[in-house]
């Protein structure tokens, strides 16, 4: 819509939906920039390259298209998701739940704490070959690893942002009555969600992690299990590739959680920027 200048001219104003647009447009492009600068590097620095471990870029990407825009995509990526996934959502329940119950009674955490503090300290690749004596060398036992290498983040999070609400919020909900279920939903879970949120993306990054791991032992299928044959046959191209694969779906994931996150925390922020104000 024009809008009169006081000189007489005239002056465009960008309708609100299309400024969100652009700012989006320029918020993709600038997470787009440093990979795409870091992959051109990686073409020009290896273009010449005759290294047999460091093959050039041309010769990953050919393999990329041909390895895994195949059969593999169903046989080996989509049981990864998969397991990623069931892992992932497992972690983050179990996380918040115990979290919660922690963060909320000093008793149940002063009993609780030295066996967490014991439990965090044991790295979760160590526990692959116990758990394969309970679950086998299937899907749950990939899926436990997963969740016993993510949780943590996000219970200790949860706890701290707990323990954390504002004691005038708790006692603003204690005299309108507010208990059980509605107290969770209405003070604890939106109080605690900064630092539940901070701890769930730091279990996704574990969680990929994890995943690979828990696929290079005793597997058929995945990721992780496929690099490592690649890895044994020699087949550099294909190794490169996969690893390759890896990193873009952690970049992937990463710009769908902070879609989700941005979306969450969208009070949150706006809190902040009314603070910022007022100061």
């Amino acid at each position: 819509m024009a809008h009169l200048h006081p000189d007489g001219g005239a002056r465009v104003r960008t309708a609100p939906h299309v400024r969100t647009a652009l700012h989006g447009a320029g918020r993709l492009a600038y997470l787009l920039a440093l990979p795409a600068i870091l992959l051109v590097l990686w073409w020009v620095l290896t273009a010449q390259s005759t290294s047999f471990y460091f093959p050039p870029l041309r010769t990953i990407l050919s393999a990329f298209g041909k390895t895994w825009f195949s059969d593999r995509l169903m046989d080996d990526v989509l049981p990864s998701v998969l397991r990623l996934a069931a892992g992932y959502v497992g972690a983050v329940v179990l996380g918040v739940a115990i979290g919660v119950l922690i963060g909320s009674n000093r008793r149940i955490r002063l009993l609780a704490e030295p066996v967490l503090e014991f439990l965090r300290a044991v790295p979760p690749p160590v526990l692959i070959p116990v758990l394969m004596l309970f679950t086998g060398i299937g899907d749950t036992m990939k899926i436990t690893v997963i969740v016993a290498g993510s949780l943590w983040p996000v219970l200790l999070n949860t706890a701290e942002g707990v323990r954390a609400i504002d004691d005038v919020l708790a006692d603003t909900a204690r005299s309108y009555g507010l208990t059980g279920a509605a107290r969770l939903r209405r003070l604890v879970l939106p109080s605690a969600s900064p630092q539940i949120v901070t701890g769930m993306r730091q279990a996704l990054s574990i969680s990929i992690i994890l995943m690979v791991i828990s696929e290079m032992f005793a597997s058929s299928s995945g990721l992780g299990y496929t690099i490592v044959q690649f890895q044994r046959g020699f087949a550099v191209p294909e190794m490169w590739s996969g690893i390759l694969l890896l990193g873009l779906l952690g970049f992937l994931l990463s710009l769908l959680f902070g879609r989700f996150e941005a979306r969450v925390l969208r009070w949150h922020r706006g809190w902040r920027q009314a603070q910022k104000g007022e100061s």
